[in-house]
């Protein structure tokens, strides 16, 4: 069933935040949970709820495909890419490792994991190799990594370098919590413990490193990283879910690759976020974060936050180009065009 948004709704938000916010357009309304996006050939990319896996075209959202990659009623939290191909994981057990072509949308399951608690937080590619990060098998988080564009996946051993504690584990999101650039992966967790891990060989070497955030439940703790692997920088954020308010130690930054983390704004952002993504070229100076109750923006590297929206149900937030985010999240993917 098409869901619109309200017309009075819309007009109220661009008009409070007309200062920051040039235009808002919803390209896609459906029934559906969109926690993943990529853009590729001028399209938002997007996997969902009810195995659903599609297109919207940004130059003519009339333009747009939706294909179910799976008969039984799948829910994707993950999309990645590389050159030929998209990959989704669901997130039930059996998790089934999709790969997509891009040019005939043919799929085809190149990997499952039938363990009885299989769940799938994340996804992320950097040319040939990947990453699929789910939740604890174990004192371990549950890490595949594949070398050769999803042909093959192999499970990282568990260490004691890299061993989580009771009640930590990753959230399903954003598909925002890895991070990976050649043979560099980075990935969060949160919940009673929040820490960053770390490899520069595909998880030859994996070290981990408590962060400094807010903790203490299963709803606490980083949600969303993003990393500028050129100079180092980077910002992790997330917060409470079941208390979205809430803003205190919800939000840090690195300078030097994840070896150090500093807590940026406490008690002086929106609160809760799902996801966070560095502007391509600001080297981290301009960042936009979503949360389900808000879409803010910081222009000094997360020192300090403006909410330029109050719009709800955006889960997942990604750059198009200089001025341009796309976000989706329940029942539609929408444009916004920030004024400088």
């Amino acid at each position: 069933m098409k869901k619109t948004i309200p017309l009075l709704l819309l007009f109220l938000g661009i008009l409070t935040f007309s200062q920051q916010i040039e235009s808002f357009k919803t390209i896609l309304n459906d029934k559906i949970s969109i926690r993943a996006l990529q853009i590729y050939d001028n399209k938002v990319w997007y996997s969902g709820t009810d195995s659903k896996f599609g297109f919207v075209d940004l130059k003519n959202p009339e333009n747009q495909k939706q294909i179910k990659l799976s008969a039984q009623k799948l829910q994707f939290r993950t999309l990645a890419q590389d050159k030929k191909h998209f990959y989704a994981i669901n997130i039930e057990s059996p998790a089934y490792f999709f790969k997509i072509d891009k040019i005939s949308l043919k799929y085809q399951v190149v990997h499952t994991d039938t363990a009885k608690n299989a769940f799938y937080d994340a996804l992320s590619f950097s040319g040939k190799n990947g990453i699929a990060l789910g939740d604890p098998y174990g004192k371990c988080m549950n890490i595949l990594i594949t070398r050769n564009s999803g042909k093959s996946w192999k499970t990282l051993p568990c260490g004691k370098s890299f061993e989580i504690g009771e009640g930590e584990a990753a959230f399903a999101a954003s598909n925002t919590n890895v991070f990976i650039h050649n043979e560099e992966f980075w990935f969060v967790t949160g919940g009673k413990k929040s820490r960053q891990f770390y490899s520069n060989k595909m998880g030859e070497k994996l070290y981990g490193k408590e962060v400094n955030f807010v903790n203490g439940s299963s709803s606490t703790g980083v949600y969303s990283l993003d990393m500028d692997p050129v100079s180092r920088f980077g910002i992790v954020a997330g917060g409470d879910y079941t208390k979205q308010d809430a803003n205190v130690n919800n939000i840090a930054t690195t300078n030097n690759g994840g070896e150090s983390w500093q807590i940026q704004a406490s008690g002086e952002n929106a609160g809760y976020t799902t996801c966070v993504k560095i502007k391509p070229g600001s080297q981290g100076k301009e960042i936009i974060s979503v949360g389900d109750q808000h879409i803010s923006y910081s222009s000094d590297f997360g020192k300090t936050w403006k909410k330029i929206s109050d719009e709800k149900g955006f889960f997942v937030c990604q750059w198009i180009d200089s001025n341009t985010i796309v976000f989706a999240g329940k029942d539609r993917i929408s444009l916004i065009k920030l004024k400088f």
